[in-house]
């Protein structure tokens, strides 16, 4: 499909919005459409508060000034046999990083106690893989319910493409969400990787759902798209009824496809963040890699969009220290939280 309106076009609209009555309307019931949506991605620096104000007048609504953490722990690193042009685990990736199979049960055990002492909600298991072996399967199975007896956390998994069969294990052991993200939208899909497709993805998200397990899944910027693929992501989330949306910015390793390119600035990561929660205004949304790099002293007004954070360290990233998080999230009048909205 093409663009909807030229950009002059959608500044022009953006210009005539009213943010905070948009943001009203949805409250109400009305569904972001893309003209809107590409509307609030054309809009001027002078209007990001504005912009901001809309987005928080929904985030207050549904989270109030909390925020959830989450922590991540990449089990498996590197040794993936795809080729997605972004990540520094993929079988095209010459990046310099650790590689190992799955971490033993105390490493992962390890890693729960950690996630707790950084006051997280959410500890996240992540492979890199097409999708689990067997093996790979059982030792989730195996450690899931000695987690959750042991330190009460949510566990999300991450373990690439499932089955309807795999979904339900996991529903079984315990695991209550499994994380697979869209990335971008379905046109733009292709250029960012060809050894699965957008539609895989959407089936795994659908054998997520229907196993019973909540779907965790958001997307990449500043991987070349255009605002109408940006715009697409946001509302394809909203229709498969997505719980938990990272939002993450491209962070251009060397030795990737990707590497080099800088195509985002604070404020167009500000406006992504806007487009995702006026798109999904109940929803969890949390900012995700790249949010040091690319936000830099912008990041407390992400959460004027967004209600959680990653704390600490990515899968082959660094994190900034949890206590500059902390002391962000006490400054911008927020508090952490580990219950459900």
């Amino acid at each position: 499909m093409p663009d909807l309106s030229t950009a002059a076009e959608l500044s022009s609209i953006a210009a005539k919005l009213d943010w905070r009555k948009l943001a009203e309307r949805i409250d109400a019931g009305h569904r972001l459409t893309e003209e809107e949506g590409l509307a609030i991605l054309a809009s001027h620096d002078d209007e990001l508060l504005d912009v901001l104000a809309g987005a928080y007048l929904l985030r207050r609504k549904h989270f109030g000034n909390t925020v959830q953490l989450y922590f991540l722990m990449n089990a498996k690193s590197g040794l993936c046999p795809e080729d997605c042009s972004y990540c520094s685990q993929s079988k095209v990736s010459e990046a310099e990083i650790p590689r190992y199979n799955l971490l033993s049960r105390e490493k992962l055990l390890d890693g729960a106690r950690m996630a707790w002492e950084r006051k997280s909600k959410t500890y996240c298991i992540v492979i890199s893989a097409r999708g689990p072996n067997e093996r790979e399967m059982h030792a989730v199975e195996t450690i899931v319910p000695e987690i959750k007896e042991k330190y009460d956390l949510k566990i999300c998994a991450c373990l690439g493409l499932l089955t309807p069969e795999q979904a339900g294990r996991l529903k079984s052991c315990g695991v209550d969400r499994v994380n697979h993200n869209l990335n971008t939208s379905r046109e733009h899909y292709a250029e960012i990787c060809t050894t699965h497709t957008w539609q895989d993805r959407y089936d795994t998200l659908c054998a997520v759902r229907d196993a019973g397990l909540e779907m965790c899944s958001g997307g990449i910027l500043g991987m070349g798209q255009k605002p109408i693929d940006v715009v697409r992501m946001a509302l394809d989330l909203r229709d498969l009824g997505v719980q938990s949306i990272p939002v993450n910015f491209l962070h251009p390793i060397d030795g990737t496809p990707l590497a080099g390119k800088n195509e985002l600035n604070p404020r167009d990561c500000l406006r992504g963040l806007a487009v995702v929660r006026y798109a999904n205004p109940d929803r969890e949304i949390r900012i995700a890699g790249g949010r040091e790099l690319h936000l830099g002293s912008l990041q407390p007004l992400g959460l004027y969009a967004a209600n959680s954070i990653f704390v600490g360290d990515y899968l082959t990233t660094a994190g900034q220290a949890p206590e500059q998080d902390y002391r962000m999230i006490e400054e911008m009048g927020f508090v952490v939280t580990r219950s459900s909205p």
